[in-house]
This record gives structure tokens, sequence and C-alpha cells, in this order.
């Protein structure tokens, strides 16, 4: 039997109930950091530094966006080699300075300085308790583990998002909004240095326990890849591996859209800091809300059809977006773009991990997550640019267009991930059934 000090390794959700809890609540934290900027922080530029034109006031979410993704590949790395928990503390310290650095920046290059390392600090701490959820669970219930780590995190960036909001009507766009983001480092700091585990061993345990599909398919990548392997075969050469990369990055593709340029449209038509901050917080909290559904149902269902279908309904909602005017109308469409997302958002974590072996599965994470978080970077420059030269409106639309593709070569390049077949019980610490 596998053990750490004091106690046996055991994969099962019943099993590590404590311990996946935790990792939920530090999560919700991670989200928290990210959502005290997403009404805030497109209004400063406007606003505040009177920065001009789309495209450099989405400068925020490119610097975010970049350096998030390289971080998650960076994190899938370091926690197969050094541990998991070294990650996630050491992406806590790099987050503390972000709500010092927004409350006092003296220009809007500091701004962006900030955003670099917020998405530092994302890629390592969000990657990380991804990762260490799925140790934790095994290879039954990883569409449960994403639900719930990804509803923890985007149901704290939409209530972080909401209070924002009404901190900045009340108080102004500074300080008093990033008040949020200094208590929430504090607090995650504190929780995953002296509570959360390490749990590679139980990644360790079920790559020994490891059983193979029953169809054959992906088997033959073996459990030694080298790095650059791992990235290939994430990226281009296994085609539900790379039909998931592709539909991550669009799907944050969209989150960039939304971020930098929703509360710009919703402010030029005359809605209130309130009304801006409401709907900035629909859009990730029918998200977060809704993976707590759509996770578990990925593992009765499977992953291939609610990624394609979800890419639909995000596109529809985009549509709308685009083309409606009031309160009433981008409701609707943060609602449909909120639900589109949630589907597609847990299966695709889901899918990574049913096809990558526990040997480089933290390694295929974090390459998926360097073309998912691209997304952000991909989106605020395409988005910037279009919306210079077109208009907002064009820019949403064309977002729209691109979203429904990507749905479309998931729809048919991907073959579907969940092994209907394979052993629906956690596995025993001995690796025997």
């Amino acid at each position: 039997m596998t053990t750490l000090p004091g106690r046996p390794v055991r994969l099962g959700l019943r099993e590590n109930l404590a311990q996946f809890g935790l990792l939920v609540g530090v999560n919700a934290l991670v989200g928290g950091m990210l959502g005290q900027e997403r009404t805030v922080v497109p209004l400063l530029a406007t606003e505040v530094f009177g920065v001009p034109g789309h495209t450099a006031a989405l400068t925020f979410i490119v610097a975010f966006g970049l350096a998030k993704a390289a971080s998650n590949y960076v994190a899938g790395t370091l926690s197969d080699r050094f541990g998991r928990k070294p990650v996630l503390v050491a992406g806590w310290l790099v987050a503390i300075p972000v709500p010092v650095l927004l409350i006092w920046a003296p220009s809007w290059a500091w701004v962006v300085f900030a955003n670099v390392l917020l998405g530092l600090s994302q890629g390592l701490t969000w990657s990380t308790t991804v990762v260490m959820k799925i140790d934790l669970v095994g290879p039954a219930r990883r569409g449960l583990a994403m639900g719930f780590n990804e509803a923890a995190g985007y149901a704290a960036v939409a209530l972080t998002a909401l209070a924002t909001g009404y901190l900045a009507a009340a108080h102004g766009l500074r300080p008093v909004p990033f008040y949020l983001g200094i208590a929430f480092a504090a607090l995650g700091l504190g929780v995953s240095t002296l509570f959360v585990r390490e749990t590679r061993e139980h990644a360790r345990l079920e790559a020994r326990s490891h059983v193979a599909r029953t169809d054959g398919r992906h088997d033959h990548l073996g459990d030694h890849l080298t790095n650059g392997q791992v990235f290939t075969q994430t990226s281009f050469r296994e085609p539900a591996l790379s039909s998931a990369s592709q539909a991550g990055l669009v799907n944050n593709l969209n989150d960039g859209l939304a971020w930098g340029l929703f509360p710009v449209l919703f402010l030029s038509s005359g809605l209130s800091l309130q009304r801006i901050g409401l709907l900035a917080a629909i859009y990730p909290m029918v998200w977060g809300l809704g993976q707590l559904v759509t996770g578990p149902l990925s593992d009765r269902w499977g992953r291939r059809w609610l990624i394609a279908g979800g890419m639909g309904v995000q596109a529809i909602g985009l549509a709308i977006m685009a083309t409606a005017d009031g309160f009433g109308w981008w409701a609707v469409a943060a609602v449909l773009l909120g639900a589109g997302t949630a589907m597609v958002y847990p299966a695709l974590l889901a899918a990574i991990s049913d096809v990558a072996h526990p040997a480089w599965r933290a390694r295929a994470m974090g390459t998926y997550r360097l073309w998912r978080d691209g997304g952000f970077a991909v989106g605020a420059l395409m988005a910037g640019v279009l919306a210079d030269l077109y208009g907002v409106r064009v820019a949403i639309g064309a977002v729209a267009a691109l979203t429904a593709v990507s749905g479309a070569v998931v729809a048919a390049r991907m073959y579907e991930t969940r092994n209907a077949q394979a052993p629906a019980q956690p596995m025993p610490a001995g690796g025997t059934r």
C-alpha cells in the first residue's frame, strides 16, 4: 500500500473529501483575485488613465493572457518535478503585490505590469488546483472534480465582479474595490501553506494502477514521453488533445473579449456601474454554477458533444450581444454565453485527463492551458483591432462566427474520450481489483 507519513494514499472523492473541499475553497480565492478586475480595470483605462483606442486599452488582457499561458505550461512541468504544493504556494506569493499595484498605479503601464503578475499567479495556482483535484479523485470522477473546481473559481469571479461594481459606484474605482484582492491573496497564501497537502503520490498510484482503454485509443502514446512529445501530441497530433486545445483557445478568446469590451459597450450605452457590475457577474456566475451540473454530466454522457454544443450556445450568445440593445437582451446573452461555457469548460479539462497518461498528465494539462489561456491575448488583440477599425459590435460578431467554427472542428475531429467501459469505482491503494 502506498503511504504518506501517517496516512495511506487512496484514490476517490470520498476518500479525499477533506482535501478536495479545501482545494475547492482555495480555487474560489484564486477566482476572486481575477474577479476584482472584471468590472473595474477596463473602466480604469478609459475613465482614469484616458487610454486612447480599444487596442491600447486591452493591453492589460494581452499581458495577462501571455503571462498566464506561459506559467500554465511551466506549472505542469514544475509540479511533476517538485510537487504540486510548492507550485501552488509560489503562485500565491506572486499574487500578493497585485491589488497593491492596482490601487497605487500612477500610470497605465503599472496596471499592465500588475496583470503580468496576476497572469503568472493564476497560471500557477489555478493549474495546480486542477491537477491536484484530478490526482485525488482518480479516473472515475474527473468531470465531477472539474465541475466543482471551475464552479468555485468562476462563481467567485462573478461575486467579486458584482461586489466591486457596487463598491466602485459607492466609493470610486480606486482604492476600495481592490481591498478584496488583498484579503483573498493573504487568505489563499495562508491556507495553501498551512493546510493543503501534496498530491503527487496519488498520481503515481494511479499510474501504477492504470487501466488501458477497451477500444485501444491513445494507449500507443505510452507513459514515457518527453516534454517535446507531450507538447506536440497535445497541440497538434493527437485528435482529441489537439481538438480540445483549439477549442480552449477560442473559449478564452471569448472571455478576453467579454472582459475587455463588454463593460465599455455597456458604459457607452448609458448603463450605471451597478448594472455593468451585474452584467459582468451574470456570465461567470452561470458559467460557474452550471459546471456543477455539466461536469458530472460529462462523466455520464461523454465530453465530445457537450464541448461542440457548448461552443454553439456561446456563438448564439455572442451574436445576441452584438446585435441587441438594452439590459434585458444583454442579460439573456450573458446567460447563454455562461451556459455554453459551462458545457465546455469541465468537459475540456476532463477530456485532457482522459487521454493523457498519469505520468505526463500534468504536462499535458499545462500544454492545453498554454493554448487555452493564450486565447486571452489573441482575443484582446483581435477584438481591439476590429473594434478600433469597425466598432465594438463588429468585433463581437466576428468572435461569434469564429466560435461556431471551433465547435464544428470539435464535432468533426474529436472522438469521445470518456471510456464508457472503464471501471467506475475508485482504484484501491494496492492497485488491484
